[in-house]
């Protein structure tokens, strides 16, 4: 007997993608082998990037033209040593004796041609011949680096914010300059008194001292203020100084004035006098009051323009009996500030209210390694500061040039582009330093050699890959392309002159 059947049956659904799963199911149980391969995998591929970023702003030229070598000579050169220094800071690892993890790793050691790292006593002997100079040197080829990422990513700032803000580091034994300061979290503890300056605009570090833990006198203030010209980009004409009350005293404005810059600082260490009736409110129904008055505090050579932010305080409700005051006088908690800014006391002292970011900046720095105390030296824990703080910019001009990529892709408004959501680029940029590292660094890779052409290669079915592919390709075609700061019809960089480059027109 034949049984009829249907003809028209459909094919079993396949997956057709690369990433498709397995036939058959795995399992591991207590007698599964294992065994070791022979590739070398790395957990730092996006380090790549590094790489191109390195070659893309010409950082050795940058460095040989500016550093001051230490007497030391190392025998894998002074480039080289640094090199792995920022490297082992970038991928976020702040103390020196944690080149113990990456000693092997497949990535840095193909960077630098070699089987393996030296020792950590190399790198540490290294360290220990730092000084005051090479954290010279370091602020120096900050402020080169600084102006070839402007150029690459059309950054031409009129006026820059410069945020000013001590921060402490505790420290634990007996390092030299450690001294009892101001510690809230750790009173009575020995500890140092960096202070850090930021550019508001793009976060970037600009200048700054790894200080013995006293706290911060108007002489030392002062020439903080007089050195910054030197690091602010040629672009720049106008700079507007934001600082806290331990930045205010008569040296700082003297030498802000002689600058010519803005500033408006906090003031907690004199009561200037304010008319009655020249409060005011912004509108009537809010509580906070404002004012302003030209004073002279004792010591200063001439008046300055006080300005003042008083805000009621509430009395605390309790169930218990009230105690009267014998006089109905409003309480207020008053913020006062000394500027030379021309605009309305409101509105000063809401241009000084956007300083506040600037902690976020020295939370980040701190979390790169500025807290980390290498040796009892104080030179040497000098220069290592300026090298974390290198590394933090390094960490900036990533997402600044990940923002300009951003642009571009916007501006040739891909429709796939649009249709893939948030962007690699974007995610970069719109996250703290921590997180970007795991989305640009924190990708397992494998180096590959094969017919005497070494390769880097991820995993497909990493989502990351594609995204990453495409910030390396927006990197190549920057490499590819003139370097924008020697067209001389661009603003002149300050750093040229010291390197001995000359700017030529682009035809």
């Amino acid at each position: 007997m034949v049984k009829d059947q249907n003809k028209n049956i459909a094919k079993s659904e396949e997956n057709q993608g690369k990433a498709g799963v397995a036939s058959g199911a795995s399992k591991i149980g207590p007698s599964t082998k294992f065994e070791t391969i022979s590739e070398r995998l790395s957990p730092f591929g996006g380090l790549l990037g590094l790489v191109k970023f390195m070659d893309l702003v010409k950082f050795k030229e940058i460095f040989d033209g500016l550093y001051i070598a230490p007497s030391r000579k190392p025998v894998l050169g002074h480039y080289n040593m640094v090199y792995g220094l920022l490297i082992l800071l970038f991928i976020g690892f702040n103390r020196v004796w944690h080149f113990l993890f990456i000693q092997f790793d497949s990535m840095i050691c193909s960077i630098f041609d070699v089987v393996k790292l030296p020792y950590v006593t190399t790198y540490w002997r290294y360290v220990n011949s730092l000084g005051i100079n090479q954290g010279k040197a370091f602020l120096l080829i900050m402020s080169a680096l600084r102006e070839r990422v402007w150029h690459l990513c059309d950054i031409e700032y009129e006026t820059i914010h410069i945020d000013i803000d001590p921060t402490t580091t505790t420290v634990y034994g007996n390092q030299q300059g450690s001294r009892k300061c101001y510690n809230p979290r750790h009173r009575g503890k020995k500890g140092f008194r960096q202070v850090l300056c930021f550019i508001a605009e793009t976060r970037e570090y600009i200048f700054g001292k790894f200080r013995s833990g006293k706290t911060l006198s108007g002489e030392e203030s002062s020439q903080l203020i007089l050195e910054l010209k030197k690091h602010i980009p040629r672009c720049v004409k106008n700079v507007i100084l934001r600082a806290d009350s331990e930045i205010t005293c008569w040296e700082s404005v003297k030498a802000a004035e002689k600058e010519e810059y803005q500033f408006i600082f906090s003031n907690d260490k004199c009561k200037p006098v304010f008319e009655d009736s020249s409060w005011y409110k912004i509108r009537k129904n809010d509580e906070v009051e404002y004012n302003e008055c030209m004073y002279q505090p004792t010591g200063w050579k001439k008046p300055h323009r006080f300005l003042i932010m008083r805000i009621p305080i509430e009395e605390p409700k309790t169930d218990g009996p009230i105690q009267l005051e014998l006089l109905d006088v409003p309480k207020y908690k008053c913020r006062i500030f000394v500027t030379n800014l021309t605009k309305k006391p409101h509105k000063c002292i809401s241009e000084y209210d956007k300083r506040a970011d600037c902690e976020n900046s020295i939370g980040e720095a701190q979390r790169e390694g500025i807290s980390a105390i290498p040796s009892r030296k104080f030179a040497n824990n000098y220069a290592y500061f300026q090298m974390v703080m290198l590394s933090y910019n390094i960490w900036r001009s990533f997402k600044m040039l990940a923002g300009q990529g951003l642009m571009e892709e916007k501006s040739e408004a891909q429709a796939d582009s649009q249709s893939k959501g948030k962007s690699f680029s974007k995610a970069i940029v719109d996250n703290t330093i921590r997180i970007a590292r795991l989305k640009l660094l924190i990708i397992a890779a494998k180096v590959a050699n094969s017919k005497n052409t070494t390769k880097v290669k991820y995993s497909e079915h990493d989502r990351r890959t594609e995204n990453l592919f495409k910030f390396y390709e927006y990197l190549d075609k920057l490499r590819n392309k003139a370097r924008p700061w020697l067209d001389s019809q661009r603003w002149c960089s300050k750093h040229l002159q010291s390197l001995n480059v000359e700017q030529f027109a682009f035809s």
